[in-house]
This record gives structure tokens, C-alpha cells and sequence, in this order.
């Protein structure tokens, strides 16, 4: 094969793991990055001088994290293994979370003992076992030989009830309240049940079963090690440097102009096709849903048993998912609380508090004492029993919201992005990784299909560079 000169637009997960793999393989890679950190929407933020990371909290599937180093392992230069390069340690939670909905309240896995326990042992019995199946389609091409059997093994779970609500209408025996439980995952895709595919409804079992994982040190320790390991296979980053305009074999900036055979955005889909030159009004499109963020430093810990990640549930799901689909301010919201005490996953030495609003995309300011964020954190505090307001726990806080998350491209700081059509996500996802007007332009990571975490990021990233590392003789 002869070396390419690549240029890679993003310093986030995906271009990071682009970025590493064709290097690897003997490529010349330059990755430009607008921002001064490494992550993208995985930041790493200072509160009150302990340490806190925006973006994903959870790494889920952790064999598509496997299946990179694997390949980056048998890429290229094999002086090193990628464990001896830029080790990483990853911790199991005991629970997915704790969830609270109308009075109930559940552990995934649910507890025995719980009224929820022997339908969510027969639920997870049908698809707790499913995470290969599940990792192979999100590290091969739809059309490759090993996702055949796989797709197979999945679409015999599922029959005809292709979405998530119609395939969890269709368990007759599973309890309303378990229901909505296993399909508030769908806002992890930022949609509602009824537009995203039935394979959300197996995560929540998969992820129970095989539990979640957190890397020590936190979240960001993903992008910090694909970036030494970029490093190490030559990648030169370039930090600071704006793009401005995507032309055939170039990349201008706000200082410079790149020169490349090959460029690959892991940019937004609207950011990307606006440096393309192209329009990009989205006036009257539906977008996935955004949040306002609270990052707070604790004067007090929360109370003994406080889990480390709680999710307190609309009493109304349909109509957090209506009023979010029109842009409209939810009576009641879905709300993350992610509870680190200190020393726990970060070295921080006081306890810190995620508190995660889904919000409308509507690009508005929201600060802590917003009428929106005032009335979820008391309804938050109401129902998880604290003996006081969340937010007077708090010592210090930042708080990121829709107008900070549109910074990113995404209209009114959707955090996924637009909200496609059933038929236009996943592996049917649009727009794709290559096309045939532009084939010197590929697309990974929020430039493809955002949402879906970190496995969603990093498997895109492996299917695109196979397909591209494929065409060029590897």
C-alpha cells in the first residue's frame, strides 16, 4: 500500500480512534482540532479543583473497545502492545443505576424482593445474552459476512415489532412500569420509543447483565488514550485550529490552509456540510433532544445508599417525549444524577454530582435558578427521599445548557443531532460514511449518526476505517 496523506477534523473519540487505526497502517495522519482540549464532547472540566467529565458517563459493550485495540494491535508496527502504550483500567458498577418512576423504584438488575423482579428476570433471560451479537453489528459493515448471523439471532427476537414501543406493546406480561423503565434508554439516541429501533430495548438487559463500566480516572481517560496511541503510531495533532472551509484535497483554517488525499470529518453532519459550502437550513426539522448539565462540587455527601448513577423518569413519559419532539419546556423531564464520592473513579478529594436534565432543543439559557432547572432539582430531591434540596449540597457548580451544547453545530444544541427516520438509523444511517460525489471525503462519528454512546462512536469508527483502509489495498 502506499501512504496517504490524511487529514482528520475533530479531536473527539471517533477522529482520535480514525485517526490511530490508519496511521497504524502506514498512513501520513494529521488531526486538526478547533478546540484546546482533547475529547470533543468528552471534556474534562475543573470545578472547585476536583475533576469532572462532560459527555458519556458509562462505557457499555466493552468488547467494541476490545475489538479496536485488537485491530490496532495487528495494524502496521507491532513493537508495542496498545495495554503497553497507554494502559487504561476500567470498573464494573454494581448497577446499572437506580430508577425511580410514579412511587416504584428498581435497580437494573431489578432486585429480588422487588414486585419488578421475576418479569425482569424472564426479559433479561431473552436478551441479557445478546452483547456479542450487539458488538458485532456495531464493529462490521451491515453487509459483512459476520453480521449475518447476528442480524439473524436479533431479527428472531423482534419479528415484525421493529420499534422499541412496538415490541415492548407486544410482552404482554411485562409490567407497564418495567416497560418504561427499559424504553426511557431511548433518549440515549435522544428520540422517542417509537422511533428508534427494538434493538433498544435489549441494551438495558445487555448492560445489566454484563454491567456497566467506568474508567479510572473518568470518562475522558478514552479519548486521553486513543490519543497517545495516535501519538504513538505518528499522528500529528494539531491543536487550536479551526476549520473553516472543506474543498477537494484541502482544509482551510483560520490561520492556514492543509493540504491532504484524503479528509475525514468526525464533525458534526451540519458543521461538516456547512464547511462543505453547502446549505443547511433546518427550520422545521425535528431534532433530538438537548440538557441542561449541572457540574457540581459537594460540601456534604448525599445520603448512605445514594447510587452511583440515578434516573428519576417523568410520571408522563409520552409527554416528555411530545414536548420535547416540539421544542417545548417538559412538565416533567427524565434526570440523570451521577454521584461520585471522593476518591471514587476520580482522584478528587471532595464528592462531586452530575445532574442531568433532558431538555428541548431550543438553544435557550437555562442557569440553575431557570424556572425549568429550579423545578426539576426540587422534584429530583423530592423523589430520591434527600432530606434537603440537591442543590444545597452544592458547594460550587457549573452548569452547561442548550445555547452551550449548539455551540457544536447541532441546531439548538440537539445532542444528537436531527432526528431521523426509523429507516435512516443505525446501519441504515444517513448520511454515510463515503460517497460517490465526494470520494476523498468520509464521514465518522457525529458526522454519521450520532448518539448512542461511546460503543455507537468508536464501532462507526472501526466500520468506516475498514471500508477506507479496504479501498486502499489493505
Amino acid at each position: 500500500m502506499k501512504s496517504k496523506s490524511i487529514i482528520v477534523l475533530g479531536a473527539g473519540i471517533s477522529g482520535l480512534a480514525t485517526a490511530a487505526l490508519l496511521a497504524k497502517a502506514g498512513n501520513q495522519v494529521t488531526v486538526i482540532e478547533g478546540s484546546s482540549w482533547i475529547g470533543g464532547k468528552s471534556k474534562r472540566i475543573i470545578v472547585d479543583g476536583q475533576r469532572m467529565d462532560t459527555g458519556p458517563a458509562l462505557v457499555t459493550f466493552p468488547g467494541v473497545w476490545q475489538e479496536f485495540i485488537r485491530r490496532y494491535d495487528l495494524l502496521g508496527n507491532q513493537d508495542k502492545k496498545a495495554i503497553e502504550i497507554a494502559p487504561i483500567t476500567f470498573e464494573p458498577l454494581a448497577e446499572v443505576g437506580e430508577y425511580f418512576y410514579k412511587g416504584d423504584k428498581c435497580l437494573l438488575p431489578v432486585e429480588q424482593g422487588n414486585k419488578w423482579h421475576e418479569p425482569w428476570a424472564r426479559f433479561e433471560k431473552i436478551h441479557g445474552k445478546l452483547d456479542q451479537e450487539i458488538t458485532t453489528l456495531l464493529t462490521n459493515t451491515s453487509m459483512s459476512p459476520k453480521a449475518v448471523p447476528a442480524v439473524s439471532k436479533l431479527v428472531s427476537n423482534y419479528g415484525i415489532r421493529l420499534t422499541t414501543k412496538s415490541y415492548l406493546d407486544g410482552l404482554k406480561w411485562l409490567p407497564e412500569g418495567l416497560k418504561e423503565v427499559i424504553s426511557i434508554h431511548t433518549l440515549n439516541a435522544g428520540v422517542a420509543p417509537e422511533s428508534t429501533l427494538a434493538l433498544f430495548a435489549t441494551m438495558p438487559a445487555v448492560m445489566a447483565s454484563q454491567k456497566v463500566l467506568v474508567p479510572v480516572g473518568g470518562v475522558n481517560e478514552i479519548p486521553l488514550t486513543l490519543e497517545k496511541l495516535a501519538r504513538h503510531a505518528g499522528v500529528e495533532i494539531v491543536m487550536g485550529e479551526k476549520a473553516i472551509a472543506i474543498s477537494k484535497n484541502k482544509v482551510k483554517t483560520e490561520s492556514r490552509e492543509y493540504q491532504a488525499e484524503i479528509i475525514i470529518s468526525s464533525l458534526d453532519a451540519k458543521v461538516t456540510d456547512r464547511l462543505l459550502g453547502k446549505s443547511t437550513n433546518e427550520s422545521g426539522r425535528k431534532m433530538s433532544c438537548s440538557g441542561v448539565a449541572i457540574y457540581a462540587v459537594l460540601d456534604q455527601d448525599l445520603p448512605a445508599g445514594t447510587k452511583t448513577h440515578s434516573v428519576i423518569m417523568p410520571d408522563d413519559p409520552g409527554a416528555l417525549h411530545k414536548a420535547l419532539g416540539d421544542k417545548k419546556v417538559p412538565k416533567e423531564s427524565m434526570v440523570f444524577v451521577n454521584y461520585y464520592q471522593a476518591g471514587h473513579i476520580y482522584p478528587n478529594s471532595k464528592s462531586t454530582v452530575a445532574v442531568l436534565i433532558t431538555a428541548p432543543a431550543d438553544g435557550k439559557h437555562y442557569g440553575i435558578d431557570s424556572e425549568f432547572a429550579k423545578a426539576e432539582l426540587e422534584r429530583v430531591s423530592k423523589v430520591m427521599g434527600l432530606p434537603k434540596n440537591i442543590k444545597e449540597y452544592f458547594s460550587s457548580f457549573e452548569v452547561l445548557d442548550p445555547e452551550y451544547f449548539s455551540g457544536w453545530g447541532a441546531t439548538g444544541g440537539a445532542l444528537y443531532g436531527e432526528a431521523r427516520k426509523i429507516w435512516q438509523s443505525g446501519p441504515l444511517h444517513t448520511p454515510k460514511h463515503s460517497s460517490i460525489v465526494r470520494p476523498w471525503l468520509w464521514r465518522v462519528g457525529a458526522s454519521t449518526h450520532p448518539g448512542g454512546g461511546i460503543p455507537a462512536v468508536l464501532g462507526g469508527s472501526l466500520i468506516a476505517t475498514e471500508k477506507l483502509l479496504r479501498r486502499l489495498g489493505v
